[in-house]
């Protein structure tokens, strides 16, 4: 059995929104998943990408994937990876391709230079929280998420 990891492409649209929705029924988060397949292709492969996509094969069969995009830090003074997601199919954990996907990651922060490779984990995602540990993350137990959404944005952005 081989594991390969390759960067998608636009004919990977598709299948991207099918990860998406596989892991947000996961997350008990399907309900909230707005993205369609076209808004994933414009997003990932249009003129100015500015999220990007690894796609993880197990055999040739496409069995996860990690959705990541730079972000930069004032204190580092450097870019960083923000991992948006990571998804390996039920059928194929434990054979290390989320670790690869993980690893794949870790690796271009090291060769671009870059700062930091962060990402969050619902509080209730004990067997994600466990693997995070398992390779060296560290919760950021001192900050609390803040987001502002839907009407509130069009409230703060007409005030």
């Amino acid at each position: 059995m081989s594991l390969t990891i390759r960067p998608a492409h636009a004919e990977d649209a598709a299948l991207i929104h099918a990860f998406v929705c596989e892991l947000a029924e996961y997350e008990n988060l399907r309900h909230e998943v707005e993205a369609s397949v076209d808004d994933l292709k414009a997003a990932l492969f249009g003129e100015n990408p500015r999220a990007f996509c690894d796609i993880a094969e197990w055999d040739g069969e496409p069995v996860g994937f990690a959705l990541w995009f730079y972000n930069f830090s004032t204190f580092v003074g450097r870019h960083g990876i923000y991992l948006e997601d990571l998804f390996v199919r039920p059928a194929f954990r434990g054979r290390g391709i989320a670790r690869n996907l993980m690893r794949h990651l870790a690796r271009r922060c090291v060769s671009e230079g870059l700062g930091r490779f962060e990402w969050w984990v619902l509080n209730w995602n004990e067997p994600a929280i466990r693997f995070y540990r398992s390779i060296g993350a560290a919760p950021m137990s001192a900050w609390t998420v803040q987001r502002v959404s839907g009407e509130a944005l069009k409230i703060l952005a007409e005030s």
